[in-house]
């Protein structure tokens, strides 16, 4: 890979892990409303999850699923209904109490959003067909786009959670966590909208 794939693939990868999305919105709700030590569990399926899914574009599963219209038709809809799901329960978690009992994402459940994220398949088709699978062998090249695109999604989804949890003795007064958590839900819900468009 050159230096100017390089920096490329380091430009698309920030500007794609940084941004909202259902993975660094729920990483900030789950730790103001449980606390970072909670939201760890998720914060360490996302990067684990993506690259499942990062491999599996690179071995063909993402050329399978552009080729085949129901297929990415049914991921869409899975994603589409999972993320109005969590939108729903966060919209409805008032305290912080409630969330040991509503607001519950684990850790093999942050593993499978990966695959019906619609922002994290874009991602993930991208980079394999941008970065790995231009050239051969693709396993150098998969060698060094892997752990780096696992690191930035640890990396954005713990400082979206370092955030979160940051803010949670302040979210502790008056109705603060409520509309908090409301206007997290509404981005998920925005994220659905534009996902479904696409």
């Amino acid at each position: 890979m050159t230096s100017s794939e390089f920096a490329a693939l380091l430009v698309f990868s920030t500007a794609m892990a940084f941004t909202p999305g259902p993975n660094t919105t729920l990483s900030a709700a789950l730790a103001a409303n449980g606390g970072l030590k909670r939201a760890m569990t998720f914060i360490l399926a996302v990067p684990f999850g993506w690259g499942l899914l990062l491999l599996a574009c690179a071995g063909g599963l993402g050329a399978l699923i552009q080729a085949a219209p129901v297929l990415r038709g049914g991921i869409k809809v899975l994603g589409l209904a999972y993320m109005l799901w969590l939108a729903w329960k966060l919209a409805t978690t008032a305290r912080m109490a409630e969330a040991d009992g509503g607001l519950r994402v684990g850790f093999w459940q942050g593993v499978m959003l990966q695959f019906v994220n619609i922002k994290a398949w874009m991602n993930a088709l991208t980079i394999s067909a941008g970065w790995i699978t231009v050239a051969e062998p693709i396993a150098p090249r998969l060698a060094i786009v892997l752990p780096l695109m696992m690191a930035y999604g640890l990396a954005s989804n713990f400082t979206y959670a370092l955030i979160g949890s940051t803010l949670r003795s302040w979210l502790a007064v008056g109705r603060r966590l409520v509309w908090f958590n409301r206007a997290l839900a509404a981005v998920l819900v925005a994220t659905a909208g534009w996902m479904a468009v696409l």
